[in-house]
């Protein structure tokens, strides 16, 4: 029998430290994770291409960019954006201290609009091109946003979590009802290509019936700690990538979009890797899985904005939906709405 062929997706959110712990510092975060993305070679030497979406500390902090360049010279990647609202100028609000909560969709339009800008800025002047690939922080794309990512000039985007929901349409996104392949937004005469997260439900009748429940539903916000596993490495251990990746195939899914951040090289940067010998035994996960997958199917490693140019002419546009892994057509309210069930 012959092997599957699958594209495969790594990316990183390359970011400050200090993200896991209910703390969103607004002034002098620290960037010291860095110093530990070469540990990314061995992997890179597999031939893995990956993304590495850049938030304003690391793009702003010469030193922590150094070790993005030493890693760049040696082999193929992508860099693209990550936004991370209240870090990134200009900033509002009297406060310099740390933020227990950080929802997008509290900030302005025009304010949001203005750090996407000095984002893209920043990150033009340090790669000598506009970023083509964005990742909202935390996974907080609402509805409202796409326009503004058309206006940076973005034409890719990974910040959709299929099967994953805010709690209410003030404090987080509903992403549940995404495709779970690559799709297409169009957004104000322009094309957005969405690489979703790939995850997997525990049993396709569940979903089903949480997607009806009412968006405040305490099951319906919760559903992604305990209905789904997705390919977070850092969080499920070999045999479930491997069980995500055999569902992702088995539906048909061309591509595997798996991710982890920076501050997960360093110990302690995730309370889930304390020490030295957590940090191997997770790199060590994501290299054994790598290796099962080629020995599996036909794998090519590639970067987002490449997925884009590969796949552009193959994928489907989003279908019109409430949710905000959508944009609204012509006409339609553009702000966060509330999912309508008969």
């Amino acid at each position: 029998m012959s092997k599957k062929h699958v594209f495969v997706c790594c990316s990183l959110d390359v970011e400050e430290e200090g993200l896991f712990r209910g703390s969103y510092a607004t002034a002098a975060p620290q960037v010291s994770n860095l110093a530990f993305l070469k540990r990314l070679r061995p992997l890179l030497e597999m031939q893995v291409r990956p993304t590495l979406f850049c938030a304003c500390p690391v793009l702003a902090d010469d030193g922590a960019w150094g070790h993005i360049e030493h890693l760049a010279r040696d082999f193929p990647l992508e860099i693209g954006a990550h936004l991370h609202h209240w870090n990134t100028p200009p900033l509002s609000g009297s406060g310099t201290g740390p933020l227990a909560s950080v929802p997008s969709c509290r900030v302005p339009p025009n304010l949001m609009e203005a750090k996407l800008a000095h984002l893209v800025d920043l990150c033009t002047r340090r790669c000598g091109q506009a970023p083509a690939s964005f990742r909202m922080g935390r996974w907080d794309l609402h509805r409202s946003h796409w326009p503004l990512l058309a206006r940076a000039g973005f034409t890719a985007d990974a910040s959709v979590r299929p099967l994953h929901a805010g709690s209410s349409r003030n404090l987080g996104p509903d992403h549940f009802d995404a495709p779970m392949h690559p799709y297409l937004v169009q957004v104000q005469g322009r094309t957005i290509f969405e690489l979703p997260l790939t995850v997997t439900h525990l049993a396709p009748w569940l979903s089903r019936a949480v997607s009806r429940l009412p968006r405040a539903s305490v099951l319906r916000a919760s559903f992604h700690s305990w209905g789904v596993l997705a390919l977070l490495p850092v969080y499920h251990p070999l045999w479930a990538m491997k069980a995500i990746t055999r569902r992702a195939l088995d539906r048909g899914t061309p591509v595997l979009s798996l991710t982890w951040h920076s501050s997960e090289l360093m110990p302690g940067g995730n309370p889930h890797l304390p020490d030295e010998a957590a940090i191997t035994r997770f790199l060590d996960k994501i290299r054994d899985y790598l290796v099962w997958l080629s020995d599996c199917c036909t794998v090519r490693y590639t970067t987002l904005a490449e997925l884009r140019q590969t796949l552009l002419a193959h994928c489907p546009a989003a279908p019109a939906a409430h949710g905000d892994w959508t944009y609204a057509s012509a006409g339609d309210d553009a702000s966060p709405v509330m999912r309508s069930h008969a």
